[in-house]
């Protein structure tokens, strides 16, 4: 449970008789918050703060956690949970920490692949977002305004109850939270269609290192442009964005068609290589390759998933698809017409009528989990293809997917320094394989890391080289870190993860981290460093 106390004097009070381990740092910044209450006058916050000795610190703790493997006793917690209901309760949070010389993780959704918006060396605070859901939708301008708490499946749901005729170009797992989502880039099955979320964002809100909100004219267009996927925690916590929603028909067709091995899988995937990219750009086609069991053999196969959403009807799906990829065999019984809001539910597995698990916050399926990132600009050969396949009958990944994801339409439209993001043109399909394992905690997690290493080693020949590209949404520290510690991490030492991500715009970002944040307060494993760091 909360704290119920109408002060944060009061709380003070509470922490210096209850707890021996209370840091010196939690007590400034407390104190710091206190002062800072009474004499600027803004809402309280006490009943919103909570430490490790309160019951309801680890239920919170955990409950955005969509990574088991950060879920064990030794995993570096933080020293205290802060969850604002008020956008005006973070400019005094973000300068209490910095006086105590606290770091600040800010969590939206929880779904930061290394856990790194929760999970820090140095001693840190958490600023949940958790309560800064609110969406307002203006149907006439075709915009919304989304805080960063709130989650791609509440904004779906908010635009389906506006207008059928609106949509959003973001994931399709619905328990992202928009703050992280946007902020690296964020895509789904409109790609093709409408580009990024972060192509759509077109205002935004921000608190920066000196605890002020700016919005799009106070920020400037360089902090603007970093920020839409360039990653917002490097530069400060995102409050709010404000989007252009989409036309959608009416009625969309979806589909989905799973073949084996034995169905011909290897060709299809091959040829599907060639032809999803190249398809007009109403027309998503992606694919999902993992282990599964032949109902016949009675032996471990290999699967592949085509999953489709079409903005039109079936008819003139099949027609296209009979002309461009008449080797999948689409059939009309194969396809379902529904609204737009529908099929946001169909490619994330629910049943189409549930349109309320839209609100849910938490992945009923949260497991341990790695994952990787690469950008095919060739299609990979039949043989390249045989050798994942094997890779995949492993006993390692028997939870193991890999995602191709077509690019192609607007994707290849966009310069690539338009936003940080910079995987436009050129680039065929991404490749996202993932294991899963179920030890809370991490358990026997090596095994499966390791196995998913060997993949991306096999994948090398078969992917985008010069750099060899990566997704920053898709997180991954294998790839580089910055200095332990806290420590001033060099340019060289941190352009060999930021190539993978931002390639050319690497650099940009780094003269934007100097001027809005030299201190280089904001700061994880893989922020964007300041030139020259302030001590």
């Amino acid at each position: 449970m909360k704290i119920h106390i109408t002060s944060l004097s009061l709380l003070l009070t509470f922490i210096f008789l209850s707890s021996s381990t209370c840091s010196e740092g939690n007590r400034h910044f407390l104190q710091c918050l206190s002062q800072n209450e009474k004499s600027h006058n803004f809402s309280s916050i006490s009943n919103l703060i909570y430490t490790p000795n309160n019951s309801s610190y680890i239920p919170i703790l955990q409950f955005s956690i969509q990574n088991l493997r950060f879920i064990s006793e030794s995993t570096p917690k933080p020293q205290l949970i802060i969850t604002p209901k008020l956008e005006s309760q973070i400019p005094p949070i973000i300068h209490c920490a910095k006086a105590a010389n606290l770091q600040i993780r800010t969590r939206s959704g929880g779904h930061d692949f290394e856990g790194l918006s929760y999970v820090a060396k140095l001693p840190f605070l958490l600023l949940d977002l958790i309560h800064l859901t609110d969406i307002s939708i203006d149907v006439v301008g075709k915009t919304a305004w989304v805080q960063a708490g709130a989650t791609v499946g509440s904004l779906y749901h908010k635009i389906a109850e506006a207008s059928p005729l609106l949509g959003f170009p973001a994931g399709s797992c619905l328990t992202l939270g928009v703050g992280g989502h946007f902020s690296g880039g964020g895509y789904g099955t409109l790609l093709r269609k409408h580009g990024l979320a972060a192509d759509q964002v077109i205002d935004a809100r921000i608190v920066n290192s000196r605890g002020q909100i700016l919005d799009r004219k106070s920020m400037g267009e360089d902090l603007f442009w970093a920020i839409r996927g360039g990653g917002g925690a490097s530069f400060g916590v995102i409050l709010a964005w404000k989007v252009r929603l989409v036309d959608v028909p009416e009625t969309v067709t979806v589909f989905r068609i799973q073949r084996s091995l034995e169905q011909n899988a290897t060709q299809l995937v091959h040829r599907w290589q060639y032809v999803a990219p190249e398809l007009d750009r109403d027309l998503f086609i992606g694919a999902l390759i993992g282990p599964g069991l032949d109902e016949i053999t009675k032996k471990m196969t290999i699967r592949a998933t085509f999953f489709s959403v079409f903005l039109g009807r079936a008819d003139k799906l099949l027609k296209v698809l009979q002309i461009r990829f008449p080797e999948l065999g689409l059939a009309r019984e194969d396809c379902a017409e529904m609204s737009w809001i529908q099929s946001t539910l169909f490619v994330a597995g629910f049943p189409i009528e549930s349109r309320e698990v839209l609100l849910n916050r938490r992945d009923p399926s949260v497991r341990s989990f790695k994952s990787k990132s690469d950008y095919v600009q060739k299609p990979i050969p039949v043989k390249g293809l045989e050798g994942m396949w094997r890779r995949l009958l492993e006993p390692e990944a028997a939870a193991a997917l890999v995602l191709l994801m077509p690019y192609g339409g607007r994707m290849a439209e966009i310069r690539e320094s338009a936003l940080p993001f910079p995987h436009r043109g050129g680039n065929l399909f991404e490749v996202a394989p993932v294991v899963y394992w179920n030890e809370e905690g991490g358990g026997d997690s090596e095994r499966y890391v390791d196995w998913i290493r060997r993949l991306e080693s096999y994948l090398t020949p078969y992917v985008s080289s010069s750099p060899r590209e990566a997704y920053f949404n898709y997180r991954d520290l294998d790839i580089g870190v910055n200095r332990d510690g806290g420590k001033a991490t060099s340019y060289a030492r941190a352009a060999i993860w930021g190539a993978r991500y931002f390639k050319g715009n690497f650099a940009r970002l780094v003269r934007v981290k100097t001027l809005v944040d030299p201190g280089n307060f904001f700061k994880n494993e893989q922020s964007i460093p300041p030139l020259k760091v302030r001590e």
